[in-house]
């Protein structure tokens, strides 16, 4: 292992000489302090560390170590329901043992090495295993069933197998190589960050996560499997709907990565998990989470490394064959964090400082999640969703990281601060934002939800299109210059908007609509538009078909509970008679 001393520190990036034989990424020991860092670039004898701790007080001549090994997570028993820093140290441990700062050096195992849990084997003596097969489960909370599955690398006979119960570090199998070594697994796998877990197969998207929110899974959907962006200025909502997307999507792992957010934003985050009711399991929403805290006074190089601890953990329940959902809020921030750390190392920047390989990192990121085919003889297949938060300054989209995004994912749910001041939530403009899984979910769809239901989709957003531009026509002549059938479709926008679109996460029927819901709401709306257009063609008076008393029914759609749609039939019914009377009369 290398072994050098300071030369230079700049902030948290430090130059280090006497390091020939070190490699590009090994975890290096900072001075007497021990500090955590890892070499980001080598020149002759000298490297380039950034240090993921505070470094006041380091000075020249001090000691610096190579640990000959990269940045590695360990990933076992234990994960659900920890907080994390960027690096993957235990914040609730650290804190019991030093407080509420962390003190520069501390070493403690990312895993508790003293708690105990019941292996239950799957596996038997004499079995041919490979990488990625499962040897055994732990219930590690009352959701969440971890399987302990081979590493990568191995293969051969279980020679052995440990039942009952262990600590993380006890061996609970033994497996005779085809390369002639005998291999004792405990529960513990250690990876890279930055290298992504091997698969099988990756495979195209073929169903949507599934969120509960009407304006995401109607107009806007994201395959599971898939890769979105929430850009949006300061106050949009986007911590909001990460919230929602956390509590409601159809994952059964969440990883929610602070990544240079407020600490009093994280604070809410870390407070409110705990809290939720879990929908799908009756318990906490904690019991099937794991939280990665790296807020914006912590050390800026862990922001940096806080992505890619997020991705590896998700990657590692991915592989057990879970549906994973990472939250990465926000990506703007781990930019910055690039910006810095490059103009430290004194490289040539790209656009706006930004380094020149930002695309490229982004790209990076994003590329791990997907839908696919894990390694093992099993065939299991997982998929992770990534969904990152973008805070463009001033709410520009046009700034690099919000570009650079945009041109890796299919999925731009854009956030609008017009909408959220007028206390529309969520305020995903439906005119700037887009998916590309449309058109690859529409047999889905069809399939499990309605034959109509990419029909209904997109007369919606017709009618959302034709009410921004005749909204063009009345700022400038007014709305007396609009036919009745205009204004009509400006009152169905209107319906659509406030009606269907709106979404209060704060109650309890409204914070969630099942597709079937959804499809009846929707459908209900564009009947009323229809049977409108109907009534208005048969000589009816507009302001008639406006005030038909049943549309105060349709606007409180949204507040029947799931297990009460018959509902709609009954809706349905009464806006046929309603319009039938109306057109009855109009036509006399």
């Amino acid at each position: 292992m290398a072994q050098g001393k300071i030369v230079k520190v700049a902030g948290s990036l430090i130059v280090a000489e006497g390091m020939a034989s070190a490699r590009m990424f090994d975890v290096v020991r900072v001075s007497e302090r021990q500090l955590i860092g890892e070499i980001l670039e080598l020149r002759g004898d000298k490297a380039s560390i950034q240090v993921y701790e505070e470094t006041s007080g380091l000075g020249p001549g001090e000691p610096v170590e190579s640990t000959g090994a990269p940045l590695s997570l360990e990933l076992g028993p234990g994960l659900i329901e920890s907080i994390f820093d960027g690096i993957q140290r235990p914040l609730s441990s650290i804190r019991s043992m030093a407080g509420d700062r962390i003190t520069p050096g501390i070493q403690l195992p990312a895993l508790d090495r003293e708690r105990e849990w019941v292996f239950e084997p799957k596996a038997q003596p004499g079995d041919q295993v490979v990488a990625g097969d499962i040897l055994g489960t732990v219930q590690e909370t009352q959701v969440v069933a971890h399987h302990i599955m081979v590493p990568r690398g191995i293969a051969g006979k279980v020679t052995g197998i440990q039942a009952g119960t262990h600590k993380v570090t006890d061996i609970i199998a033994t497996i005779a190589g085809e390369d002639g070594q005998e291999h004792q697994l405990s529960m513990i796998q250690r990876w890279p960050v930055r290298q992504g877990r091997p698969y099988k197969e990756k495979l195209a998207p073929q169903s949507p996560m599934v969120t509960g929110q009407r304006v995401i899974d109607t107009l806007f959907p994201i395959a599971s499997g898939g890769v979105a962006a929430i850009p949006g200025p300061f106050g949009s909502g986007k911590t909001v709907v990460q919230h929602q997307l956390a509590k409601w999507a159809d994952a059964d792992i969440i990883v929610y990565v602070g990544c240079g957010e407020r600490g009093n934003e994280m604070t809410d985050v870390l407070k409110e998990f705990p809290e939720l009711h879990d929908p799908k399991t009756g318990q906490s929403l904690m019991k099937r989470t794991v939280l990665i805290a790296n807020t914006s006074d912590m050390p800026v190089a862990a922001r940096e490394a806080s992505i890619y601890t997020g991705i590896t953990i998700a990657e590692y329940f991915r592989d057990m064959g879970y549906r994973v959902a990472i939250m990465a809020d926000s990506t703007s921030r781990w930019a910055e964090a690039l910006r810095e750390m490059s103009g430290r190392l004194e490289e040539m920047p790209g656009e706006e400082g930004y380094p020149a390989y930002l695309s490229s990192r982004i790209a990076e990121f994003y590329e791990r999640a997907g839908q696919v085919i894990c390694l093992g003889s099993e065939g299991r297949r997982g998929a992770i969703s990534a969904i990152g938060a973008v805070s463009p300054p001033g709410g520009d989209i046009s700034e690099p990281v919000s570009q650079a995004t945009l041109r890796i994912v299919k999925v731009f749910w854009g956030l609008s601060a017009q909408l959220a001041y007028r206390r529309h939530f969520p305020a995903i403009d439906w005119l700037l934002s887009y998916s590309l899984y449309i058109d690859s979910l529409a047999d889905w769809f069809t399939d499990n939800v309605s034959p109509d239901w990419g029909e209904l989709r997109l007369r919606a957003m017709q009618v959302l299109q034709e009410e921004s531009e005749l909204e063009e026509i009345v700022r400038l002549v007014g709305m007396d210059a609009l036919g009745w059938k205009d204004r009509l479709t400006m009152e169905v926008a209107r319906s659509i908007r406030e009606d269907y679109l709106h979404q209060n996460a704060f109650d309890e029927t409204d914070t969630y609509t099942s597709l079937d819901k959804q499809y009846r709401m929707l459908r209900l709306i564009l009947d009323y538009a229809d049977k409108g257009q109907m009534a208005l063609d048969s000589g009816v008076n507009l302001s008639d078909v406006i005030d038909l008393p049943v549309r105060e029914r349709i606007g409180r759609a949204k507040y029947i509970p799931e297990d009460s749609l018959a509902y709609f039939d009954e809706i349905e019914s009464e806006l046929a008679t309603q319009t039938n009377a109306l057109i009855t009369r109009g036509g006399q």
